[in-house]
């Protein structure tokens, strides 16, 4: 949770640089910006409600001199182009992204807008932007740089409960990064010994049956 929300708190610094060098002019027209949030599901769109949050820590006040316009998929990620492009037309000053199918889709819907990342945990290896250092084009946001954590997660766990034989996964395989790191924690389950029990959660539904299939196997 606090590298989530460190990582929000860093796509809103982000925004906030972006839309800085237009600050006194905005306030004298009285300008509104307007804040595109896309995400593949439901239950993401609380980052929204953190979004709007920091943002007003910052001085962007809801309903005041910016306003959202918050776009889910609900796990149906063939409907995030249509998406972004209701974002792209409805001429948002800057896009918000979770997941990488939300960024692949707001980056083929304008090269223009700019577009913030949450939390990606490798763009690079992804393709969403060129390298950290120069990522290009019109995409920019935070990386968790988590490729490798999670086998140090499972490690951790096994290290603080020896007798440890079973783990339950949560995971959302419409996002490929997700995909990759349960690889990895597989890989770390056999070398510790440890029955991996993996649970999809693609849509806000799916998470209360996860939790009760964890706990009767």
């Amino acid at each position: 949770m606090r590298r989530l929300s460190a990582a929000l708190l860093g796509s809103v610094l982000a925004l906030a640089l972006l839309a800085a060098p237009l600050a006194v002019e905005a306030q004298q027209a009285g300008k509104v910006y307007r804040v595109g949030f896309l995400t593949p599901t439901f239950f993401a769109l609380n980052l929204s409600d953190r979004l709007r949050f920091y943002l007003s820590e910052l001085g962007y006040i809801d309903g005041k001199n910016v306003r959202f316009e918050a776009r889910s998929a609900a796990g149906r990620d063939e409907q995030l182009p249509e998406l972004a492009a209701e974002l792209v037309a409805l001429k948002v000053d800057v896009i918000v992204t979770d997941g990488v199918a939300a960024v692949r889709a707001a980056k083929k819907a304008t090269t223009t807008i700019p577009i913030v990342m949450v939390a990606e945990s490798d763009p690079v290896k992804a393709g969403l932007v060129a390298s950290l250092a120069r990522p290009g084009g019109n995409v920019t946001g935070v990386t968790t740089l988590s490729p490798g954590l999670s086998q140090k997660r499972l490690q951790l766990v096994k290290e603080a409960v020896p007798v440890l034989t079973r783990v339950a996964v949560l995971w959302n395989p419409t996002n490929p990064d997700k995909a990759e790191e349960l690889k990895e924690v597989e890989a770390a389950a056999r070398v510790l010994g440890v029955q991996l029990q993996s649970l999809a959660i693609r849509r806000q539904d799916d998470i209360e049956p996860a939790f009760q299939a964890a706990v009767i196997e």
